[in-house]
């Protein structure tokens, strides 16, 4: 049976055609995810997730390409999100141990920090939609230029022109307090600690 049958006769809720779907991409799809995340248990889960959607939805499920694609494309992006959430959790793993290290920082230098997080805040919201997202996979998240653009269906240049557009609206708006930027993560890292910019600033 050809897997767009199954398709047809999974949206007509035939639960023989979706085990036989299961079936048939379950393994290769655990395959495919084991090879972004090295992490057997979380690639089963993914996997089961993207096919069990398809049941759940069958009503209104519908797709353009071959169910081939849309499953691997379903798996990477998945996986894809995966990653950037584990390495938000590690961030935000990284900022309680600052905090705790750092406990002895001046109520000053509290509010600055605050102050200045409060900027980069602003300066964040006011970039166009297309730069702030592709900025804060890159310096929020931690994700590749390729990964990003994997993730958004775009090319790495097109990644690259947001990133150097978002950059540069960044130091205008930051203009300001990029000394005390440099003076605080010099001494604490405390910005670093938030995630902002894990990587070059500007």
């Amino acid at each position: 049976m050809e897997t767009q049958d199954l398709i047809k006769r999974i949206v007509d809720g035939d639960e023989v055609a979706f085990e036989k779907l299961f079936r048939i991409f379950y393994k290769p799809l655990c395959g495919y995810a084991f090879g972004f995340l090295k992490d057997s248990d979380a690639a089963e889960e993914i996997v089961q997730d993207v096919l069990v959607n398809i049941w759940q939805s069958r009503s209104t499920f519908h797709i353009e390409t071959a169910i081939r694609a849309y499953l691997y494309r379903a798996v990477h992006n998945r996986c894809l999100n995966f990653i950037r959430h584990e390495k938000i959790k590690q961030q935000h793993q990284s900022y309680t141990v600052s905090i705790n290290e750092h406990s002895y920082e001046s109520a000053g230098s509290r509010l600055a920090v605050s102050e200045l997080k409060q900027k980069i805040d602003d300066a964040l919201e006011a970039l166009p939609p297309g730069c702030r997202q592709v900025f804060r996979l890159s310096r929020m998240d931690g994700l590749s230029y390729k990964e990003i653009a994997d993730l958004l269906e775009i090319s790495v240049k097109t990644v690259e022109n947001q990133m150097g557009k978002a950059l540069k609206l960044m130091r205008i708006h930051l203009a300001d307090f990029l000394v005390w930027f440099i003076f605080l993560s010099l001494i604490n890292n405390f910005v670093f600690a938030w995630g902002y910019f894990p990587h070059e600033v500007f």
